[in-house]
């Protein structure tokens, strides 16, 4: 018993987690690394897992290509997303304003405040794959949303960067992204967030304009 409560005791409350890992990413120009995504579709008993590279930054930059099992780009200048699928010769244009993408991903380049739009508590069991010393968050919106029930992130506890995060939807579907090879304030080129559709592509627009 006298174990349990000094791991309670040393472990901080989610809302310091919070906190610390906020100034983390407010004290970050920048960051690049790799990731790998995993999508599992409950109801249909299907995952499918991709690999590629990410980078942020300041204010509102993110680009992640997609290398396997297909290429695709995912890439915002803090104005525009596009969604470009070459094997489908097609890219998806958005203004960011518009975009459904949560807190808990923005917040990566330099935007929103998790303890605003948020209730945060210490995950449960099962709500994500956890390293022995990390701690996980579970971030549920106060403002219920369609595009997802609740968030988890993983934390580094050295540093307070996110290692991990899992978005679960209304169908306990989930999306598990993980971050590794992660490199800090190299002074990423702003032009690698720019993009334009290459000739020929069939670019479409929300609402199908």
């Amino acid at each position: 018993m006298w174990l349990v409560a000094l791991f309670l005791l040393a472990s901080p409350a989610p809302a310091e987690i919070v906190d610390k890992m906020q100034k983390f990413y407010e004290r970050t120009q920048d960051f690049k690394g790799e990731f790998r995504q995993i999508q599992t579709d409950k109801v249909f008993g299907r995952k499918r897992v991709y690999d590629g590279s990410v980078k942020f930054k300041k204010p509102g930059k993110m680009r992640w290509d997609y290398k396997s099992p297909e290429k695709k780009l995912f890439v915002s200048d803090g104005k525009t997303l596009w969604l470009y699928e070459p094997e489908d010769n097609q890219a998806f244009k958005q203004s960011l304003t518009e975009s459904a993408l949560p807190t808990a991903v923005t917040f990566l380049s330099g935007q929103g405040k998790l303890d605003k739009e948020f209730d945060v508590t210490m995950a449960e069991a099962g709500d994500a794959e956890v390293e022995a010393g990390d701690y996980a968050i579970k971030l549920t919106p106060k403002q219920p949303t369609a595009q997802y029930k609740y968030i988890v992130l993983v934390v580094d506890p050295k540093d307070f960067h996110v290692k991990q995060s899992v978005i679960h939807d209304t169908q306990n579907n989930t999306n598990q992204v993980s971050f590794n090879k992660v490199e800090l304030n190299t002074k990423i080129p702003d032009g690698q967030f720019n993009w334009s559709p290459p000739a020929g592509v069939k670019v479409v627009k929300p609402g199908g304009r």
